[in-house]
């Protein structure tokens, strides 16, 4: 197992770490609520232990608030490594990176679903949070689904929570099995097409402190770099695309070792 992998498996069993939840049910809402982790976590999920930025974004939104708070926090981290947090801590990353692994024919993602992801933070996480009062990205969220929704309702000793199911559910039910069937097929598909975190990050990747650097006289076009990369990326021609995770596989497989990660 890569070094990355295990990092990927220590970063989500400590984001997920509300083990007791297991036994005793409910969601985690202590001290470490108040802060964000710089990834995708769904804040209701029994297991969390720290809070989505997304959601916390919208919170600002319903409220009618400009979030500087979170401005700051996705400035800071973006600032510092771009996208990396994407490639290396992200639980649902990991999911779909897992998804991918089962052998059987693989598909290309046309050019324009990369740019869906700004669509999704603007108008979704953005204008209709604002206009609306409520969080609808968290609402329709794949990973609040597999994180909070489906263990909530199957944890359910009650029967209360599973007799508000209704059509919201079913939609959300059906949106994680289109992602799920898509990443088998597809790298990263809900990553490179509609997370509204990596949509932000993204942003950062050219002008990150850390980022990636090409050695074009050591480059010899071979497109093991691209071959490699979990997020379909040609490195060797952009080294600061937009939808580069900083996963660092690419710096591995490069037979001539043109490829690094360093400071500018």
């Amino acid at each position: 197992m890569s070094l990355k992998r295990i990092i990927q498996f220590i970063a989500s069993a400590i984001t997920l770490g509300n083990y007791p939840a297991i036994w005793q049910g409910g969601i985690y809402q202590g001290p470490l609520k108040r802060g964000c982790v710089p990834i995708l976590n769904c804040w209701g999920c029994p297991l969390s232990l720290f809070s989505c930025p997304i959601g916390a974004l919208q919170h600002f939104f319903n409220l009618h608030l400009i979030p500087f708070y979170i401005a700051g926090f996705f400035g800071a981290v973006g600032t510092v490594v771009g996208r990396m947090a994407c490639g290396w801590l992200c639980p649902f990353g990991l999911f779909q990176d897992l998804l991918y692994k089962f052998k059987t024919f693989k598909m290309g993602l046309p050019k324009f679903f990369s740019y869906m992801k700004y669509g999704v933070l603007i108008i979704v996480a953005g204008i209709i949070a604002w206009i609306s009062g409520e969080p609808w990205f968290c609402k329709l969220c794949p990973a609040g689904i597999i994180e909070a929704g489906i263990p909530l309702v199957l944890a359910d000793k009650t029967g209360d929570i599973r007799a508000l199911v209704g059509w919201l559910f079913w939609i959300k039910m059906a949106i994680l099995v289109l992602i799920i069937n898509f990443s088998i097929f597809i790298k990263r598909f809900f990553c490179r097409a509609f997370c509204p975190v990596g949509a932000i990050y993204s942003v950062f990747n050219g002008f990150s402190m850390f980022r990636m650097m090409i050695d074009k006289d050591k480059c010899i076009e071979c497109d093991s770099c691209k071959a490699v990369c979990p997020m379909n990326v040609p490195i060797h021609h952009k080294p600061h695309h937009i939808d580069c995770i900083r996963c660092l596989d690419c710096v591995k497989k490069c037979p001539t070792k043109a490829i690094s990660y360093e400071a500018r």
